[in-house]
């Protein structure tokens, strides 16, 4: 019975137990993507006053819900907009918590990020580093985010503790067609800076390009339409551009 058994095993007709042989499943991750794209928009206002952006970032996550991340862009609104000497690079670093709310079908996400705009200054220009508290809740297509500023100086703006944004959106796959629809509304108050009071809304749609061939897996191609009903008055730059203006963004991205 045993010489039976070591042939059968030799010959491959009866394996080893599987559970020996399997290994097991990593509950690290990691993951990258980079993008160009026509101009960058955050919050419905322009980052780079209309000029096109390469972004791209780096993130790990692991399988309790728990994640770090790192993202960068230039941006072109330190030196026209702030008043920066010198300075056109945003690099992000945030971390938190994320995962499913019992059985109910809603999601969470819980975090903190850190939004750093090295460069020089001038005395009396108050600096962009901002940081960041967040908390949102989905269900299927929608998102509900709530952020809120714990620095002094927000984006630009000084004592601006407190301040903070509400934002609601949409994403919606379009079958098994690779085509995604997305709509999105904010708020944004500041404190003691209500004249920068704005809110934004957006349409657009995306397409992964790897349902049309699998050369292209990963790569994402996209148009948004953005607009607010910020004050130009207060939104625009050294260059005589309205940061808040309507605008259609295209871009064409990667992920690894």
């Amino acid at each position: 019975m045993k010489k039976l058994l070591h042939a059968l095993v030799l010959t491959g007709l009866v394996g080893v137990p599987t559970v020996a042989m399997a290994e097991e499943e990593s509950p690290h991750s990691l993951s990258a993507n980079v993008g160009l794209y026509s101009d960058y928009v955050f919050r419905g206002i322009s980052q780079t006053g209309g000029d096109p952006a390469i972004q791209g970032g780096l993130d790990y996550s692991h399988s309790s819900g728990f994640y770090l991340g790192t993202w960068g862009s230039n941006v072109g609104w330190l030196e026209d907009f702030q008043g920066y000497d010198s300075g056109n690079v945003e690099i992000d670093v945030y971390g938190g918590f994320r995962g499913d709310i019992g059985k109910t079908g809603l999601t969470f996400d819980l975090g903190a990020i850190q939004y750093m705009f090295p460069g020089d200054r001038p005395a009396g220009v108050t600096k962009a580093d901002t940081t960041e508290v967040y908390g949102a809740l989905g269900w299927k297509w929608f998102t509900v985010k709530y952020s809120y500023y714990v620095s002094d100086e927000v984006f630009g703006f000084a004592d601006a503790d407190g301040s903070d944004y509400l934002g609601v959106s949409a994403s919606l796959p379009v079958g098994e067609t690779g085509l995604t629809l997305g709509a999105s509304w904010g708020t944004f108050s500041f404190e003691n800076n209500s004249a920068q009071d704005y809110d934004d809304w957006s349409v657009s749609a995306a397409y992964d390009m790897g349902k049309l061939i699998q050369v292209a897996e990963g790569v994402t191609v996209g148009l948004k339409y953005t607009d607010t009903d910020a004050n130009s008055a207060n939104w625009t730059d050294a260059n005589n551009q309205f940061l808040g203006d309507a605008t259609t963004t295209v871009w064409i991205s990667k992920a690894f």
